[in-house]
């Protein structure tokens, strides 16, 4: 039997699915702009306990991996790693972009939106995720992600199809680096 956990928290959510030898038998989404850093645990912790499994029952560990918002992106990661070692059990990044383009075979874009009327692109043309104005004109069809819900249902799926190839450490993917800019002051002098 695999029973893989499928979590993200790279947009405004804490999101979360249980697969069972490839079904999906629980999601849940819990809308929230902050605080997932305190609420992912419990809540990942109670949905295992709805469907009356514990830690230890798990196979593997999906995780979403971005693109999206640049803390959220590091909960999930750094949980997903740290649940990983603790139980000795593989953990598998799954971008946004692998849950878009996860089924589909007609030739696509998957796009993801970005701040400041923005996307993020990876796809037909580009072979490499990459930074653009919404209003580019693209000629293949843009494809944009699901729900939350849907999201971490196809991270759980990826992660099940992924975990036996040993892959390596989740890692987050960001596009752009972050807005946050390093202190312009010198650093103080200390004094022995």
């Amino acid at each position: 039997m695999s029973l893989i956990l499928g979590f993200d928290t790279s947009g405004p959510y804490c999101a979360a699915a249980l697969l069972r030898d490839g079904e999906i038998v629980q999601t849940q989404v819990d809308e929230m702009k902050r605080g997932q850093a305190e609420h992912l645990m419990p809540m990942l912790t109670q949905l295992l306990e709805d469907a009356d499994v514990s830690w230890q029952n798990l196979t593997a560990i999906g995780v979403g991996v971005g693109p999206g918002n640049f803390t959220g992106i590091r909960i999930s990661v750094s949980t997903a790693r740290g649940l990983a070692l603790g139980l000795d059990i593989p953990a598998v990044g799954v971008s946004t972009f692998d849950t878009i383009s996860f089924g589909r075979t007609a030739p696509h874009i998957a796009a993801v939106p970005a701040p400041r009327d923005q996307l993020y692109v990876f796809g037909q043309g580009y072979e490499t995720p990459a930074l653009l104005p919404a209003a580019t004109p693209f000629t293949t069809e843009l494809v944009l992600p699901q729900a939350p819900a849907q999201l971490v249902e196809k991270i759980a799926l990826v992660a099940h199809r992924r975990h036996t190839d040993t892959p390596s450490r989740p890692a987050p993917l960001y596009v752009k680096p972050a807005d946050a800019a390093p202190p312009r002051d010198p650093a103080p002098v200390i004094l022995p």
